[in-house]
Protein backbone atom coordinates (compact mmCIF):
# COMPACT_ATOMS: atom_id res chain seq x y z
CA UNK A 1 0.00 0.00 0.00
CA UNK A 2 2.73 2.40 1.33
CA UNK A 3 4.39 1.61 -2.41
CA UNK A 4 1.77 2.46 -4.73
CA UNK A 5 1.13 5.46 -2.47
CA UNK A 6 4.44 6.22 -3.21
CA UNK A 7 4.21 5.82 -7.03
CA UNK A 8 1.26 7.89 -7.15
CA UNK A 9 3.23 10.90 -5.53
CA UNK A 10 5.76 10.72 -7.57
CA UNK A 11 3.85 10.72 -10.71
CA UNK A 12 2.07 13.74 -9.10
CA UNK A 13 5.27 15.48 -9.06
CA UNK A 14 6.71 14.73 -12.43
CA UNK A 15 2.94 15.37 -13.67
CA UNK A 16 3.06 18.67 -12.03
CA UNK A 17 7.04 19.43 -13.03
CA UNK A 18 6.04 18.56 -16.88
CA UNK A 19 3.24 21.33 -16.20
CA UNK A 20 5.57 23.79 -15.20
CA UNK A 21 7.88 23.48 -18.22
CA UNK A 22 5.65 23.57 -20.58
CA UNK A 23 3.53 26.78 -19.44
CA UNK A 24 6.84 28.70 -18.58
CA UNK A 25 7.82 27.50 -22.23
CA UNK A 26 5.01 28.61 -23.95
CA UNK A 27 5.04 31.80 -22.09
CA UNK A 28 8.01 32.54 -22.82
CA UNK A 29 7.69 31.88 -26.67
CA UNK A 30 4.71 33.87 -26.69
CA UNK A 31 6.37 37.04 -24.81
CA UNK A 32 9.23 36.48 -27.57
CA UNK A 33 7.04 36.54 -30.11
CA UNK A 34 5.38 39.96 -29.18
CA UNK A 35 8.78 41.71 -28.13
CA UNK A 36 10.39 40.54 -31.66
CA UNK A 37 7.17 41.21 -33.70
CA UNK A 38 5.57 44.13 -32.35
CA UNK A 39 8.42 46.74 -33.03
CA UNK A 40 8.35 45.51 -36.58
CA UNK A 41 4.65 47.36 -37.19
CA UNK A 42 4.92 50.08 -39.93
CA UNK A 43 3.77 52.28 -37.56
CA UNK A 44 4.74 51.32 -34.07
CA UNK A 45 6.73 54.49 -33.80
CA UNK A 46 3.47 56.54 -33.42
CA UNK A 47 1.94 53.75 -31.48
CA UNK A 48 5.12 53.92 -29.00
CA UNK A 49 5.29 58.01 -28.94
CA UNK A 50 1.59 57.92 -28.67
CA UNK A 51 0.67 54.98 -25.59
CA UNK A 52 4.18 54.31 -24.27
CA UNK A 53 5.97 57.61 -23.80
CA UNK A 54 7.86 57.17 -20.35
CA UNK A 55 8.00 60.84 -19.76
CA UNK A 56 4.16 61.74 -19.65
CA UNK A 57 4.16 58.37 -17.69
CA UNK A 58 6.35 59.91 -15.17
CA UNK A 59 4.88 62.71 -14.94
CA UNK A 60 1.38 61.89 -15.02
CA UNK A 61 1.33 59.04 -12.58
CA UNK A 62 1.95 61.04 -9.05
CA UNK A 63 -1.20 62.46 -9.39
CA UNK A 64 -3.28 59.45 -11.18
CA UNK A 65 -1.98 58.03 -7.87
CA UNK A 66 -3.35 60.73 -5.74
CA UNK A 67 -6.70 60.55 -7.62
CA UNK A 68 -6.70 56.68 -7.09
CA UNK A 69 -7.17 57.61 -3.45
CA UNK A 70 -10.86 58.54 -4.11
CA UNK A 71 -11.39 55.41 -5.89
CA UNK A 72 -9.91 53.48 -2.62
CA UNK A 73 -12.95 55.75 -0.62
CA UNK A 74 -15.47 54.75 -3.19
CA UNK A 75 -14.90 51.12 -2.76
CA UNK A 76 -13.82 51.13 1.04
CA UNK A 77 -17.35 52.76 1.70
CA UNK A 78 -19.77 50.89 -1.21
CA UNK A 79 -18.27 47.54 -0.72
CA UNK A 80 -19.35 46.97 3.35
CA UNK A 81 -23.02 48.72 1.83
CA UNK A 82 -23.42 46.08 -0.79
CA UNK A 83 -22.43 43.20 1.14
CA UNK A 84 -25.44 44.31 3.84
CA UNK A 85 -28.17 45.07 1.39
CA UNK A 86 -26.89 42.14 -0.86
CA UNK A 87 -27.63 39.66 2.13
CA UNK A 88 -30.69 41.53 3.18
CA UNK A 89 -32.33 40.96 0.16
CA UNK A 90 -31.11 37.02 -0.47
CA UNK A 91 -32.04 36.47 2.70
CA UNK A 92 -35.86 37.81 2.16
CA UNK A 93 -36.45 36.20 -1.15
CA UNK A 94 -35.68 32.95 0.40
CA UNK A 95 -37.78 33.54 3.36
CA UNK A 96 -40.72 30.61 3.38
CA UNK A 97 -42.71 32.86 5.49
CA UNK A 98 -46.00 33.46 4.06
CA UNK A 99 -46.48 36.85 5.30
CA UNK A 100 -43.16 37.59 3.90
CA UNK A 101 -44.27 37.10 0.41
CA UNK A 102 -44.84 41.01 -0.45
CA UNK A 103 -40.97 41.66 0.24
CA UNK A 104 -40.11 38.47 -1.59
CA UNK A 105 -42.05 40.00 -4.30
CA UNK A 106 -40.20 43.34 -3.94
CA UNK A 107 -36.91 41.76 -3.84
CA UNK A 108 -37.35 39.60 -7.02
CA UNK A 109 -38.36 43.67 -8.76
CA UNK A 110 -35.40 44.78 -7.53
CA UNK A 111 -33.02 42.34 -8.53
CA UNK A 112 -34.22 41.93 -12.39
CA UNK A 113 -34.62 45.80 -12.76
CA UNK A 114 -31.31 46.57 -11.17
CA UNK A 115 -29.19 43.62 -13.04
CA UNK A 116 -31.54 44.80 -15.92
CA UNK A 117 -30.28 48.04 -16.90
CA UNK A 118 -26.53 48.73 -17.33
CA UNK A 119 -24.53 50.31 -14.35
CA UNK A 120 -23.54 52.98 -16.45
CA UNK A 121 -27.18 54.16 -17.17
CA UNK A 122 -27.70 53.31 -12.99
CA UNK A 123 -24.93 55.79 -12.54
CA UNK A 124 -26.33 58.83 -15.17
CA UNK A 125 -30.05 58.34 -13.96
CA UNK A 126 -29.42 58.31 -9.88
CA UNK A 127 -26.45 60.23 -9.95
CA UNK A 128 -28.05 63.59 -11.75
CA UNK A 129 -31.35 62.73 -10.44
CA UNK A 130 -31.89 62.79 -7.26
CA UNK A 131 -29.03 66.19 -6.62
CA UNK A 132 -31.83 67.61 -9.46
CA UNK A 133 -34.55 67.27 -6.91
CA UNK A 134 -32.87 70.02 -5.02
CA UNK A 135 -31.47 68.43 -2.14
CA UNK A 136 -29.28 70.65 0.29
CA UNK A 137 -25.41 70.17 0.19
CA UNK A 138 -23.94 68.18 0.65
CA UNK A 139 -26.30 65.47 -0.20
CA UNK A 140 -26.86 66.95 -3.34
CA UNK A 141 -23.15 65.68 -4.47
CA UNK A 142 -22.85 63.16 -7.83
CA UNK A 143 -20.40 61.60 -5.69
CA UNK A 144 -22.64 60.09 -2.72
CA UNK A 145 -25.47 59.44 -5.42
CA UNK A 146 -22.94 57.73 -8.05
CA UNK A 147 -21.57 55.64 -5.12
CA UNK A 148 -25.54 54.72 -4.47
CA UNK A 149 -25.64 53.72 -7.76
CA UNK A 150 -22.84 51.62 -7.16
CA UNK A 151 -24.07 50.07 -4.17
CA UNK A 152 -27.72 48.88 -5.80
CA UNK A 153 -26.63 47.72 -8.70
CA UNK A 154 -24.13 45.39 -7.17
CA UNK A 155 -26.06 44.49 -4.20
CA UNK A 156 -28.48 43.00 -6.61
CA UNK A 157 -25.66 41.05 -8.22
CA UNK A 158 -24.24 40.17 -4.84
CA UNK A 159 -27.60 39.29 -3.26
CA UNK A 160 -27.88 36.02 -6.39
CA UNK A 161 -24.85 34.47 -5.36
CA UNK A 162 -26.03 34.65 -1.32
CA UNK A 163 -29.04 33.06 -2.68
CA UNK A 164 -26.94 29.99 -4.75
CA UNK A 165 -25.10 29.64 -1.50
CA UNK A 166 -28.39 29.48 0.71
CA UNK A 167 -30.04 27.51 -1.72
CA UNK A 168 -26.48 25.01 -2.19
CA UNK A 169 -27.39 23.93 1.55
CA UNK A 170 -28.87 20.44 1.47
CA UNK A 171 -32.26 20.87 2.60
CA UNK A 172 -31.09 18.17 5.47
CA UNK A 173 -29.76 20.59 7.25
CA UNK A 174 -32.53 22.96 7.88
CA UNK A 175 -34.33 19.68 8.97
CA UNK A 176 -31.64 18.72 11.55
CA UNK A 177 -32.07 22.20 12.70
CA UNK A 178 -35.67 21.94 13.01
CA UNK A 179 -35.27 19.21 14.97
CA UNK A 180 -33.30 20.22 17.44
CA UNK A 181 -36.04 23.22 18.15
CA UNK A 182 -33.94 25.82 16.28
CA UNK A 183 -36.74 28.43 14.34
CA UNK A 184 -36.62 29.44 11.24
CA UNK A 185 -34.25 32.42 11.88
CA UNK A 186 -32.00 30.56 14.05
CA UNK A 187 -31.89 27.87 11.44
CA UNK A 188 -30.57 30.72 9.12
CA UNK A 189 -28.32 32.21 11.16
CA UNK A 190 -27.01 29.87 12.80
CA UNK A 191 -27.06 26.48 10.05
CA UNK A 192 -27.21 28.14 6.62
CA UNK A 193 -25.54 31.20 6.78
CA UNK A 194 -22.64 30.06 7.86
CA UNK A 195 -21.73 27.17 5.24
CA UNK A 196 -23.46 29.52 2.72
CA UNK A 197 -21.26 32.71 2.62
CA UNK A 198 -17.96 30.08 2.96
CA UNK A 199 -18.99 28.64 0.09
CA UNK A 200 -19.10 31.86 -2.22
CA UNK A 201 -16.63 33.75 -0.79
CA UNK A 202 -14.61 32.70 -4.27
CA UNK A 203 -17.59 34.40 -6.01
CA UNK A 204 -17.23 37.46 -3.73
CA UNK A 205 -14.06 38.31 -4.47
CA UNK A 206 -14.28 37.99 -8.27
CA UNK A 207 -17.51 41.05 -7.82
CA UNK A 208 -14.83 42.85 -5.48
CA UNK A 209 -12.49 42.46 -8.36
CA UNK A 210 -15.19 43.85 -10.66
CA UNK A 211 -16.06 46.84 -8.19
CA UNK A 212 -12.91 48.04 -7.74
CA UNK A 213 -12.65 48.99 -11.54
CA UNK A 214 -16.36 49.61 -11.92
CA UNK A 215 -15.57 52.74 -9.35
CA UNK A 216 -14.23 54.48 -11.95
CA UNK A 217 -17.34 54.81 -13.76
CA UNK A 218 -18.57 57.26 -11.03
CA UNK A 219 -16.04 59.90 -12.73
CA UNK A 220 -18.46 60.17 -15.97
CA UNK A 221 -20.97 62.28 -13.35
CA UNK A 222 -18.05 64.57 -12.14
CA UNK A 223 -15.69 63.55 -9.29
CA UNK A 224 -12.34 63.76 -10.41
CA UNK A 225 -10.39 59.70 -9.68
CA UNK A 226 -7.93 58.35 -11.88
CA UNK A 227 -10.16 57.60 -14.87
CA UNK A 228 -11.13 61.70 -15.02
CA UNK A 229 -7.39 62.42 -14.08
CA UNK A 230 -6.11 60.35 -16.87
CA UNK A 231 -8.58 62.11 -19.27
CA UNK A 232 -7.44 65.68 -18.24
CA UNK A 233 -3.59 64.81 -18.38
CA UNK A 234 -4.47 63.16 -21.95
CA UNK A 235 -6.27 66.13 -23.07
CA UNK A 236 -3.06 68.36 -21.45
CA UNK A 237 -0.32 66.43 -23.40
CA UNK A 238 -2.58 65.10 -26.58
CA UNK A 239 -0.94 61.80 -25.28
CA UNK A 240 -2.90 58.56 -24.14
CA UNK A 241 0.07 56.91 -21.69
CA UNK A 242 -1.96 58.89 -18.87
CA UNK A 243 -4.54 55.98 -19.83
CA UNK A 244 -1.75 53.39 -19.80
CA UNK A 245 -0.50 54.62 -16.46
CA UNK A 246 -3.67 54.44 -14.67
CA UNK A 247 -4.54 50.81 -16.46
CA UNK A 248 -1.25 49.76 -14.73
CA UNK A 249 -2.29 51.26 -11.10
CA UNK A 250 -5.37 49.06 -11.69
CA UNK A 251 -3.68 46.34 -12.54
CA UNK A 252 -1.65 46.49 -9.06
CA UNK A 253 -4.90 46.04 -7.48
CA UNK A 254 -6.73 43.67 -9.45
CA UNK A 255 -4.27 41.68 -10.15
CA UNK A 256 -3.29 40.12 -6.49
CA UNK A 257 -7.08 40.02 -5.77
CA UNK A 258 -7.87 37.98 -9.23
CA UNK A 259 -4.97 35.66 -7.66
CA UNK A 260 -6.00 35.61 -4.26
CA UNK A 261 -9.16 34.34 -5.86
CA UNK A 262 -7.69 31.50 -7.74
CA UNK A 263 -6.10 30.45 -4.34
CA UNK A 264 -9.38 30.55 -2.59
CA UNK A 265 -11.35 28.81 -5.73
CA UNK A 266 -8.47 26.01 -5.21
CA UNK A 267 -8.46 25.90 -1.36
CA UNK A 268 -12.45 25.17 -2.10
CA UNK A 269 -11.98 22.60 -4.71
CA UNK A 270 -10.01 20.76 -2.70
CA UNK A 271 -11.91 21.06 0.53
CA UNK A 272 -14.86 19.55 -0.94
CA UNK A 273 -13.33 17.14 -3.62
CA UNK A 274 -9.62 16.31 -2.57
CA UNK A 275 -8.24 17.32 -6.02
CA UNK A 276 -6.30 19.70 -7.21
CA UNK A 277 -5.98 21.86 -10.01
CA UNK A 278 -3.11 20.86 -12.31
Amino acid sequence: MGTITGRRAAYERARKRRSTVVAAVSSLAVVTAIVVLVPKMPRWDRVHESFFNGERFANSLPRLLDAFVLDVKIFAWSMPAIVVLALIVAITRNSRSAALFPLRILTIAFTDIMRGVPIILWIYLIGFGVPGLGIDRPWNSPLIWGSVALVLTYAAYIAEVFRAGIESVHESQRAAARSLGLSSWQTMRHVVLPQAIRRVIPPLMNDMVSLQKDVALVSLIGPIEILRQAGIDKSKFANFTPYIAAAVVFLLITIPLTRTTDWLIERERRRTTGTRIS
